[in-house]
């Protein structure tokens, strides 16, 4: 309290702290609140998500405004529809002492007539994404020619997800003199142009540094062949029995599929994309607070409007195609001081990627394994282990004992400890007793070294003859009959491919290719300069026509190619781990989110 009164702050909003239960302020109310209340000017204020940004910003707006007057004195821009209801409550609730504060949000997917209904009693704060509030102004349903604050919250997930003119537009109809803030996890070119656009010397705060990523999360990453993800998803789920985690997809597609496999495969899952209806997303939510869902699996858009303390782990199912919106995502744990962990799992394609992202965020990444099945079995016995330790004990049972004690008299404390535990360990060990090693061994980093005693191949079958990487690496291995790591650094073209083999397999390759055909087309194999270190290219003449359409003859490559199974990790009967019951009755309700009766992505 002490501490949140040197900033400047009145009584009014001091108590409402008090209630909250907030002692210190964060590193950006440190540094944001008393130069705001102390004058009239614009800011830049660079902070990760989760360090206390809308109190940030609330409290001098609620601090500035007059609450006896109509007339809405404050817009707050945010990227969602969660993130604005978010912010709504949250100032309501800074506001509890404040009589006559009227703080509304204005969203897509709610009633338009509704929300004007509410402005037109007197709005002095207006919380709006730009789509919605681009639309009310356009109808003459909001005023905002006389704001005198401004705010532009997440500013680059808004320019992002492409709301740069929405914004023009709508600020073209405020005025000139108003204080705008802007509030931003990263500062990439469009934000500060947006700045210089809007704003007038504006102070500049960060926390941190630029784009850094917070201290309390640690980084991690798992190399897996990309078949194996989804199995490499259940494990880390498994070895981590306490998990209440973000699971990032890049489309809405890959999201539904990820969440129905999982509640297939008894996780609390559930999924978070732009096709569902508000009330789908409220229910979500709703359940994911309460933690009835563990793993809720979202796209990036979608996940903007979580803001929960307690996430333990953010799984980055599928790295983002914009290497800064990793420092969103794994901004969702490590919130409040607390420690979280963000997990990447990645095929040996996207190794590069960790490697631009580790530059961005300034922070390394712990290269890890994807834990066996046994180490599996034996942090969920530890964990059963522990919650029977932690079980209080109810004594409604205690008339019963008489008889199950009969039940049991012949057995030893050594005896019932075996068969207690057996009961789960049987159900662990069955399930995972002959799984598979997921981990994409020695292929973790290729050093020019590793490139010495390599060969480099051209190939003349591609994309168009319906192979991918995958695809393409096990119809070589089998072909080959190597091992399952034999072929490597597998880069599918077009019309042509690249893969690698140790230089002592170079003559099997060359004799094996020498006179061979696929569905009666003549497949050539070449050793190219090309060592694969790098991405791209292959160190051949472009200019040179390699296995072109037209000597693809009418057999158009290997249709129809499937893939081998991932061994028992790709089974639908997981045991019930976590001492907890997976009958589907006792699963939260998630129909049309994360069942599997919604199918169009």
């Amino acid at each position: 309290m002490t501490a949140f009164k040197a900033l400047g702050l009145e009584e009014n909003l001091l108590k409402a702290i008090a209630d909250m239960g907030f002692e210190t302020p964060s590193e950006v109310q440190q540094k944001t609140i008393p130069i705001l209340l102390d004058r009239e000017t614009d800011m830049v204020s660079l902070a990760q998500t989760g360090t206390g940004k809308t109190a940030a910003f609330g409290f001098p707006m609620l601090q500035k405004i007059d609450v006896n007057s109509r007339t809405t004195q404050g817009l707050i821009l945010s990227p969602t529809r969660e993130l604005c209801l978010q912010i709504t409550n949250e100032l309501i609730s800074y506001g509890k002492y404040l009589p006559g504060l009227n703080v509304t949000a204005i969203y897509g997917g709610a009633s338009i007539t509704d929300q004007a209904k509410q402005i037109k009693r007197g709005a002095q704060i207006v919380v709006a994404t730009p789509g919605r509030m681009k639309d009310m102004i356009g109808r003459g349903l909001v005023d905002i020619s006389k704001i005198e604050y401004c705010v532009l919250d997440e500013a680059d997930e808004m320019l992002n997800m492409g709301f740069y003119e929405d914004i023009t537009e709508i600020l073209s109809h405020s005025p000139k003199e108003k204080s705008t803030w802007l509030f931003s996890a990263t500062m990439p070119k469009e934000v500060a142009t947006i700045a210089k656009k809007f704003m007038h010397t504006p102070v500049e705060i960060t926390v941190g540094t630029k784009n850094v990523g917070s201290d309390q999360v640690s980084h991690e990453y798992y190399l897996v062949n990309a078949r194996d993800r989804y199995n490499a998803l259940k494990r880390l789920a498994d070895a981590n029995p306490d998990i209440f985690s973000v699971v990032f997809c890049r489309t809405k597609r890959d999201t539904q599929k990820v969440a129905e496999n999982l509640i297939e495969d008894g996780y609390n899952a559930a999924a978070l994309h732009g096709d569902l209806s508000q009330n789908q997303r409220d229910l979500v939510m709703k359940s994911f607070r309460n933690r009835q869902i563990q793993m809720l699996v979202a796209t990036d858009v979608a996940a903007r409007g979580i803001d929960v303390d307690d996430i333990t782990h953010v799984i980055n199912y599928q790295l983002p195609d914009e290497i800064e919106t990793y420092t969103h995502r794994s901004g969702r744990t490590g919130r409040a001081g607390k420690t979280g962990v963000s997990m990447v799992i990645v095929s040996k394609s996207e190794v590069r990627k960790i490697h631009s992202i580790e530059k961005i965020i300034q922070k390394k990444f712990i290269a890890k394994d994807i834990p066996s099945g046994m180490e599996i079995c034996e942090v969920q016995l530890f964990h059963l282990a522990n919650s029977i330790k932690d079980t209080k004990i109810n004594h409604e049972i205690d008339a019963y004992l008489p008889n199950i004690n009969e039940v049991l008299e012949d057995f030893t404390k050594e005896e019932l400890i075996k068969k207690v535990f057996s009961v789960e360990f049987t159900r662990f060990f069955n399930y995972y007793k002959n799984s598979k090693d997921l981990n994409a061994s020695g292929e973790r980093n290729f050093s020019d070294e590793d490139a010495k005693d390599s060969t480099r191949y051209f190939i003349n079958i591609g994309n168009k003859d319906d192979f991918d990487w995958m695809s393409l690496k096990d119809f070589l291995r089998d072909l080959l009959q190597l091992g399952k790591d034999d072929v490597y650094k597998v880069d599918v073209k077009d019309s042509f491919s690249f893969f690698n083999t140790d230089d002592k397999h170079q003559e099997l390759v060359m004799g094996i290719f020498k006179d061979f055909k696929l569905d009666g087309r003549q497949i050539n194999v070449e050793i190219s300069k090309d060592s694969g270190r790098k991405s791209k290219g292959g160190g051949r003449d472009r200019n040179r026509k390699r296995g072109d359409r037209n000597d693809r003859g009418d057999g158009g490559g290997r249709r129809g190619f499937k893939k081998r199974s991932g061994g028992n990790d790709g089974g639908n009967d997981r045991p019930a781990f976590k001492g907890k019951s997976r009958r589907k009755n006792e699963r939260p309700n998630t129909k049309g989110t994360g069942g599997r009766r919604r199918r169009n992505g």
